[in-house]
């Protein structure tokens, strides 16, 4: 139990500061688009770049500032396959006070950390949020049970492994009781929680 709560908690605190870190970078990027001018570029060369498990293509652009002055730079998204071509002319955008700062005028170039940030700090929050949803409902739940419940006695059959559900390579244990309906004779199947130990000696 402990350990989801620490899950639960952690994936939440991770989700929201991956959302927060997109927000800032949403923020920005809109800023920059305040105060950017346009320019044309040429894209010089494609940048190869492999990691452990795949490569990607960073464009080299190259493209005249008002002033005269002549600016490379290298995009900071990388893709495969590659979303420009060598030799393809790209609009840029830049700061006329920092020119090597400048970005492809693209929409995955300008948003697309934002969206790689907060799409995977959704998917953390969500995770989170539901877990916590979920514990919040089942509390609710036993409780209202226990007020409004009628108590009934059933017989233990044994100790389940809940093989369903597995974290750090581990699954929970649950108690398995069995009641019979006195009038209608359907046998009904009750479990427990899931507990992070093995109760058997405790019940056996």
């Amino acid at each position: 139990m402990k350990t989801m709560n620490v899950i639960k908690y952690v994936f939440a605190i991770i989700g929201a500061c991956m959302l927060a870190g997109a927000f800032v970078i949403c923020s920005s990027t809109a800023s920059f688009l305040e105060r950017s001018v346009t320019a044309q570029g040429t894209v010089e060369e494609l940048i190869r770049s492999r990691s452990s498990d795949s490569v990607s293509y960073y464009p080299l652009v190259q493209f005249i500032t008002s002033d005269g002055q002549q600016v490379e730079f290298q995009t900071n998204s990388g893709s495969n396959p590659p979303l420009y071509d060598q030799g393809e002319r790209v609009s840029v955008l830049y700061e006329p006070s920092s020119p090597q700062a400048a970005k492809i005028d693209g929409f995955f170039s300008l948003w697309g950390g934002a969206l790689i940030v907060g799409g995977i700090g959704l998917v953390f929050a969500l995770i989170g949020g539901g877990m916590w949803v979920y514990g919040v409902i089942k509390n609710r739940s036993n409780a209202h049970l226990q007020k409004n419940g009628v108590e009934i006695h059933a017989s233990f059959q044994g100790v389940e492994q809940n093989t369903g559900l597995t974290v750090n390579g581990r699954s929970p244990f649950r108690l398995v009781c069995q009641w019979q309906h006195p009038q209608t004779r359907e046998l009904h199947i009750f479990r427990s929680d899931n507990l992070w130990f093995d109760p058997t000696d405790l019940v056996s």
